[in-house]
């Protein structure tokens, strides 16, 4: 007694692939907010934003900017100038005072 051996194909569909056809490229759109202008406060705080993403000034996480920026100053990690003169400047403004991650618990 011989038993009819059963495949893949018997129980689902054979599917053909097709060949990709070629789309002729077309030019990229232009960026939709062009027309919008960056504040300068915005530029000041993605400024900062990058000091608190540089690991080389050491840890930002329950401390102040300011307090960081003097810490890796003392530590000789030479911290930009421009960062110490805006935290100054802004020292009343908890959205410049405070680090970017500030707003996530311990």
């Amino acid at each position: 007694m011989t038993t009819k051996r059963r495949l893949c194909t018997d129980s689902f569909k054979v599917v053909k692939k097709r060949r990709h056809v070629k789309r002729e490229k077309r030019p990229p759109s232009p960026p939709q907010n062009e027309t919008e202008t960056i504040t300068e406060q915005e530029l000041e705080l993605q400024e900062l934003k990058q000091f608190d993403l540089d690991w080389k000034y050491g840890p930002c996480t329950g401390i102040s900017r300011l307090q960081r920026w003097e810490r890796a100053q003392v530590h000789g990690l030479n911290p930009p100038q421009e960062i110490r003169e805006l935290l100054l400047r802004t020292n009343n403004d908890p959205q410049f005072t405070r680090s970017l991650w500030s707003d996530y618990p311990l």
